[in-house]
């Protein structure tokens, strides 16, 4: 292993350990939240709202954090996100009204656009060949971060109604430190003569004037994705507290057992997968594994039945997200690099806008809706993923010539 290889590694660690630390702050809050919103005599569709706001806060944020991370680099960008979220979790923990709970969520929605800076750190730090592999490890993180973060919410919800909040705050401020020590600047300064300075929002135009582009096209397929996975996410705790009658002190083992899929799937598997498949097949196998899981939920009568069900929705989501965010990476010159993945995260969070907002809505008139109405959309994005051009796996591609 040569020197450079153990500087990427060490990289892409410590920015995975980051991403995972970060991930169980934001897990400890969003299971709990629909219970607290209703225990404040709310109704379903508010907390549709409050997750809207969140993501709106994400679009206005993700592209300017992208061109801040590519003007002055990744690591301030992500150390400003960071502290914004603790921020955000004090205001969490304190909150005694819907309305702190809104300012809360449009806090760390701010300091969330920063998602697309962590994907642009991975595109610096790891060649091409491996780049769908790493943005899976990353993945598996966050997943990792999910699986632990609802089972210490869970827990710290004994302890009363501020614990959750306060104790997502100090593992982002020591998630912050740590950062601030190890996590190294990956942007390459730029040596040539300077890019023309586009405005921050000529990314996103470019999306919807030429959607038939290669980058347009993949960041289209990932914000249609994400409009149906977060339908499904915002309508989650409900759902299961309306079917099965879990509550804020109960949900955790079910979001433990989703995460531990999400990280064998993302960590062990989805590497061999597209070494075999290629990241064009590997996302067209993520869209139809989700749509079929999304019409499964329904039909799920009893926990046994659940528990067979959920499956099919991580192991949708671990194939489809990160070989889309691969295949985006590969489309873009490296120098809008962040700026693209800013722009895919703000697509993304126009998804996570409007889908909470349908989904509660769809929710309060039948428990099943949200889920049929997703499938239908993802069921577009497997449409559209089979029209993409196919990228033949790494290993059987032809050695690049000097």
């Amino acid at each position: 292993m040569t020197e450079d290889t153990r500087d990427e590694l060490r990289r892409l660690w410590v920015l995975i350990a980051i991403a995972f630390v970060d991930m169980i702050g934001f897990a400890i809050i969003f299971p709990i939240l629909p219970f607290y919103v209703l225990e404040l005599k709310a109704t379903p569709f508010t907390v549709g709202l409050i997750a809207a706001g969140f993501s709106a806060a994400q679009i206005l944020s993700a592209p300017l954090w992208g061109r801040v991370s590519d003007r002055y680099g990744r690591r301030p960008a992500l150390l400003i996100g960071l502290t914004a979220s603790c921020i955000a979790y004090v205001v969490f923990g304190l909150a005694n009204a819907v309305w702190l709970l809104f300012v809360s969520r449009l806090i760390q929605g701010a300091g969330g656009g920063t998602t697309g800076v962590a994907q642009a750190y991975i595109t610096d730090s790891v060649v091409p060949s491996s780049r769908a592999r790493a943005l899976g490890w990353l993945s598996a993180a966050t997943s990792a971060g999910v699986m632990i973060g609802p089972v210490l919410g869970s827990v710290a919800a004994h302890w009363g109604r501020q614990a959750p909040g306060f104790l997502a705050a100090a593992l982002c401020l020591l998630n912050a430190l740590c950062a601030w020590r190890w996590l190294p600047e990956s942007r390459v300064a730029h040596t040539g003569p300077p890019p023309p300075r586009k405005p921050v929002w000529a990314a996103a135009w470019h999306v919807i004037s030429h959607p038939s582009a290669p980058a347009p096209r993949m960041i289209w397929i990932y914000g249609v994705g994400m409009l149906a996975f977060s339908a499904v996410t915002a309508v989650l705790a409900l759902y299961l507290g309306a079917r099965f009658g879990v509550t804020a002190t109960s949900i955790g083992p079910y979001y433990l057992y989703i995460g531990a899929l999400s990280v064998v799937l993302r960590s062990l598997l989805l590497g061999p997968i597209v070494d075999r498949l290629g990241e064009t097949w590997t996302m067209r196998a993520g869209a139809l594994a989700l749509v079929v899981g999304l019409l499964l939920y329904p039909l799920a009568t009893s926990i046994p039945m659940l528990l067979l069900v959920m499956p099919l929705v991580p192991i949708g989501t671990a194939l489809l997200f990160p070989a889309t965010t691969s295949l985006i990476a590969a489309a873009t010159a490296a120098e809008e690099t962040g700026t693209v993945m800013g722009v895919a995260q703000t697509w993304a969070g126009m998804a996570r806008v409007v889908a909470p907002l349908l989904s509660t809505a769809a929710f309060e008139r039948a428990v099943w809706m949200p889920f049929v109405g997703a499938a239908v959309v993802v069921a577009i994005v497997t449409v559209l993923a089979f029209r993409v051009p196919v990228v033949p796996p790494r290993r059987a591609r032809a050695p690049a010539t000097a």
